[in-house]
């Protein structure tokens, strides 16, 4: 089966050259403007383009953030006949693979597109290994094993969810869960970021539209309900969203029915809803930011991620498998982290989570020249600035200082390093909240 490829150009003589030249080895797509191009490109699942800089009145900068934000795998090889260092650095800045200049050396072209080719095979691959683990574990923690738990009761049935948690908890990673292991499995998954999108635009992307209902609307559109029909449509970040469409989401809920704009048809849908957000929606209802009715519609079953500080029996298993699945993607034959290192990682509170502690494993994979992952690879982290910059790595003790002096000294460190919190301090020191407020009080900290 070839790979597609989309290439979009306005000037109609260098797409047909271009896909003559490239049909034996592509399933090649052609666009003149930016509207046709990005249909072809979230409708055919296209991952490989060839993007001219300059369309006419059009920007290929902007299509090109607008491709990656829907796709950021996309391997994008951008065109143009106006080469200089700075529209390469640009390019390249903005998530381009490479920068091509015309008139195009063909044979460079293909060489090109031969690696980026490689370049997307890679990304299936680490694709592969994370759907791997992630088909079956989440985590070891107690906290996951009871989270798994409610996953075998509610996954076939068409019960609402409300997935909470910081960012970086895994929250998307347990609705991909919920709709793999369920009897859905074989219907759509489709996710939208209701904070990505403005607020004028999110009802269209919804409920869809018919030709003509406003400016720009050149063709009748479903939506994104109906694209999961008989699926799970995924609303993330819907804490976000605006008032008005909370009221129009909420009639969807309790009808199962879509009208899109501009039409007088309605059109019955059936999907699982599974909602996502890092806020708390209990005080947004008491702020009147949320219909206080739709958060009841959708919290029907709640599941909370913890945070990666309050798990930390899982950080062992986390490390070996971004480990692994960072040496397959910069073939690399890192064994894992040295004792500094681990320690280091042992004692940190991950305020970024499971996310933050994949990035730092990926650089510390990337930067490391030995076998075992050191503490100065981690250092030199940007994850770990903020850690780094705000002295709050050791506790320093001299001499001769009596007991009561050192204990005023690390309860004060811990309250610092915890930002004030008085439980996770009582916590981390093994004391009770009750004993942490007494020594503040007694130490007047």
């Amino acid at each position: 089966m070839k790979n597609k490829l989309l290439i979009i150009d306005d000037e109609e003589k260098i797409l047909k050259t271009l896909t003559f030249l490239l049909e034996d080895t592509y399933e090649v797509f052609t666009a003149l403007n930016s509207i046709e191009a990005y249909k072809f490109f979230t409708r055919e699942d296209i991952s490989l383009v060839l993007l001219d800089l300059s369309l006419g009145e059009e920007s290929g900068f902007d299509l090109m953030n607008k491709m990656l934000k829907y796709n950021n795998e996309a391997v994008i090889i951008i065109m143009t006949a106006y080469s200089s260092i700075e529209n390469s650095i640009e390019a390249i800045k903005s998530g381009a693979y490479y920068f091509v200049p015309k008139p195009i050396d063909l044979d460079q072209l293909i060489i090109l597109l031969n690696e980026a080719n490689k370049s997307l095979m890679m990304k299936e691959k680490i694709k592969h290994l994370e759907g791997y683990v992630k088909k079956d574990f989440i985590g070891r923690s107690d906290s996951i094993l009871r989270i798994t738990s409610i996953i075998d009761k509610v996954k076939d049935t068409n019960a609402t969810i409300l997935i909470t948690g910081e960012t970086g908890t895994g929250k998307e990673l347990i609705s991909q869960k919920i709709h793999r292991t369920s009897n859905r499995v074989n219907q759509p998954f489709v996710s939208i970021n209701c904070s990505a999108i403005p607020k004028e635009l999110l009802e269209s992307e919804l409920f869809g539209y018919k030709k003509g209902a406003f400016t720009g609307a050149t063709s009748d559109e479903i939506g994104i309900i109906r694209k999961a029909d008989k699926g799970t449509l995924l609303l993330d970040e819907m804490g976000e969203m605006d008032l008005n469409l909370q009221a129009k989401l909420l009639r969807f809920l309790q009808e199962r029915k879509v009208r899109p704009i501009g039409s007088s048809e309605t059109y019955d849908v059936d999907v699982r809803i599974i909602c996502v957000t890092n806020r708390n929606l209990k005080e947004r209802v008491s702020q009147d930011l949320f219909r206080e009715d739709l958060y009841y519609r959708i919290n029907v079953i709640n599941i909370e991620t913890p945070p990666l500080r309050d798990r930390l029996e899982d950080l062992d298993y986390f490390i070996d498998y971004f480990i692994n699945m960072y040496n397959i993607s910069f073939n690399r034959s890192v064994k894992g982290l040295s004792q500094p290192a681990y320690d280091y990682l042992k004692n940190y509170d991950f305020p970024g989570n499971v996310r933050e502690l994949e990035n730092i494993i990926q650089r510390g994979v990337l930067l490391t020249n030995k076998e075992y992952i050191g503490l100065e690879d981690l250092a030199n982290n940007q994850a770990f600035s903020n850690m780094n910059n705000r002295d709050n790595n050791y506790l320093i003790i001299y001499p001769g200082e009596t007991l009561k002096e050192v204990e005023k000294k690390l309860i004060e460190f811990e309250l610092k390093n915890n930002e004030g919190n008085k439980n996770l301090t009582a916590k981390k020191l093994g004391i009770s909240e009750r004993g942490i407020r007494y020594k503040i009080d007694e130490y007047k900290l």
